[in-house]
């Protein structure tokens, strides 16, 4: 090559650079792009058992929510607030339930509360209270579980989520959840959030 050719070859070279240096700092860092992988590749239900928390007399831990929110309504011309729960429909067989599901060695009680409702509800929102907790025994497995439920105040409601193709999921006053919640000590749960939440209301309309 020539010294003309590569004085040639030299300049060109520059006036890309140049010319591409506006573009690539229009370019997500590195520190953007993971965090945006991130919120795709939590949206994914977990699946198998190797991760799942047993206590020390082998009881699996098992955590979920009763997410609620609250609905405006009017009643004799006065604008009222209603608690309503979501409940969703059981992988396998009838009923509804509220979210929940195995508590994994690699997460906290809350973030598995959290991720659980929203694999299985689609909903996100405030973790609040620890409800608290039941042992019951699982009728396929034949396996005594420790559950734990919280409180969740919904914030976000996603139109697609994990399990949206194997569950539908339905808002219901805190009365229809009483008769269709089928497991017992979910029932259980909704007085105790019942009893939280309401004492709570009376508490601050009494004030």
């Amino acid at each position: 090559m020539t010294g003309f050719s590569v004085s040639l070859f030299v300049s060109n070279l520059s006036n890309v650079a140049s010319y591409l240096s506006p573009i690539f700092e229009n370019i997500p860092s590195t520190k953007v792009v993971p965090a945006q992988i991130e919120k795709v590749v939590s949206l994914v239900s977990r699946t198998g058992r190797d991760l799942q928390r047993y206590d020390n007399s082998g009881y699996r831990q098992v955590v979920g929510c009763v997410p609620y929110r609250y609905k405006k309504q009017q009643v004799n011309g006065i604008e009222t607030q209603e608690i309503q729960v979501l409940l969703v429909s059981a992988q396998k067989g009838k009923g509804m339930l509220f979210p929940k599901g195995g508590w994994e060695t690699d997460e906290s009680m809350e973030e598995a509360a959290l991720r659980e409702t929203i694999e299985e509800a689609g909903v996100t929102g405030e973790l609040e209270e620890k409800l608290g907790k039941w042992q019951y025994k699982s009728k396929r497995h034949s396996i005594i579980h420790d559950g734990y439920m919280f409180a969740l105040l919904v914030s976000q409601e996603f139109e697609r989520w994990p399990e949206a193709e194997m569950r539908q999921r339905r808002w219901v006053s805190l009365d229809e959840a009483r008769e269709v919640c089928q497991n017992w000590w979910m029932r259980e749960a909704l007085e105790a959030f019942i009893n939280l939440k309401c004492l709570a209301d009376d508490d601050e309309s009494g004030n």
